[in-house]
């Protein structure tokens, strides 16, 4: 990874925001830029220079992966970044505004000097993110393609009754045992009525012919998240299942096949919505179209209805629109996908075609 490339972008962000420091204490961030994996750190990054602090149980980890000067405290380290920022005699300080708490931040303004005044930023770091580098895409694909391939060995065990949770801890098994760090989220395995609940998290529910399941998981491959939603069926649909998936299979083929780079956010969402809307479901279509995905499951850009922004070249995002019917069921298909200048490269291996399994 190019941290002192991603250190200058930064950088020149600085300078555009107008500001002298930036605090730097969202952890996805810090990754980003230092490469740092453990749970506690914080970044000051100026012009001319960059400050990671940490607690000694970190010491020797910082020092293994981070490039640059490194101070290891004792006590809070928005303490010690305090003292740093008056050391640096700096008269605008920028923080995540969105990663930390009002007594932080009251505790920041308080703390400043006469000279010092602490700026609230938003999305800093989070819209240098979203142009994914080649080594990114590289693990992302590596990441999606682990994550398809034991879901094609994992489906011929849903079946009729199997609870939700037994089926979800397989698969998190499964794909522990094929490589993955750790999961992106907590698994979703949702059935009959179930499915009908966009994050239905595994239950006791038992399976039962005749409905059906919705699998949406992923995992983290060094650092990097992907995250797929397969939905099956067990045993034969009947018309109404087979237009409800229909439908939902068209308006992700169709957003897949128009969405590039340049379009707006909300934009690539309507690719979507109006074949929903247009086949009858759009009151069950309940959320955004798909998000960004990178150093978390959940990142800029977001694809909805309200969402603001245009998506660049180089971001990957996924594609996943869905209908959710109370006391029915419900469907849900999703990719991820590299945006282009003139279209996406689907990462996602794998048939989207309606799955019936025997029951």
């Amino acid at each position: 990874m190019d941290y002192s490339g991603r250190l200058r972008v930064c950088r020149a962000a600085l300078s555009r925001s107008g500001l002298d420091v930036a605090l730097i204490s969202h952890l996805p961030n810090i990754r980003y830029l230092t490469g740092f994996t453990g749970s506690n750190g914080l970044l000051l990054l100026s012009a001319d220079r960059d400050l990671f602090l940490t607690d000694p149980r970190y010491a020797l980890q910082a020092a293994r992966q981070v490039n640059g000067s490194i101070s290891v405290v004792e006590g809070p380290l928005e303490q010690a970044a305090v003292v740093e920022v008056g050391r640096m005699s700096v008269s605008r300080v920028g923080f995540e505004s969105a990663r930390v708490s009002h007594k932080i931040a009251r505790f920041l303004d308080q703390s400043a000097g006469p000279a010092t005044k602490w700026i609230a930023t938003e999305n800093l770091i989070e819209e240098i993110r979203i142009a994914k580098a080649p080594d990114e895409v590289a693990i992302l694909r590596r990441a999606i393609e682990l994550t398809s391939a034991v879901f094609d060995e994992f489906v011929t065990e849903i079946r009729p009754g199997r609870p939700e949770r037994e089926l979800a801890s397989l698969l998190e098994w499964k794909l522990r045992q094929a490589g993955a760090a750790k999961l992106s989220f907590e698994t979703i395995i949702a059935s009959g009525p179930r499915a009908a609940l966009p994050h239905g998290i595994a239950s006791d529910r038992v399976l039962e012919p005749g409905e059906f399941v919705v699998c949406d998981f992923g995992i983290v491959l060094d650092g990097y998240c992907s995250d797929i939603t397969r939905t099956v069926f067990l045993g034969k649909p009947d018309d109404r299942a087979r237009g409800v998936y229909a439908a939902v299979l068209e308006a992700q083929s169709r957003c897949e096949a128009a969405l590039c780079a340049g379009i707006s956010c909300h934009a690539a969402d309507a690719l979507a919505r109006d074949v929903i809307a247009s086949r009858g479901y759009g009151e069950y279509y309940q959320h955004s179209t798909g998000h960004g995905i990178g150093l978390e499951v959940h990142e800029a850009p977001r694809l909805g209805k309200n969402a603001s922004g245009i998506i660049p070249p180089g971001a990957v995002v996924t594609v996943e629109p869905g209908v959710y019917i109370p006391d029915w069921g419900g469907v849900r298909i999703e990719n991820m996908v590299l945006v282009r200048e003139g279209g996406v490269e689907v990462l996602t291996p794998g048939t989207k075609d309606l799955i019936e399994l025997p029951v």
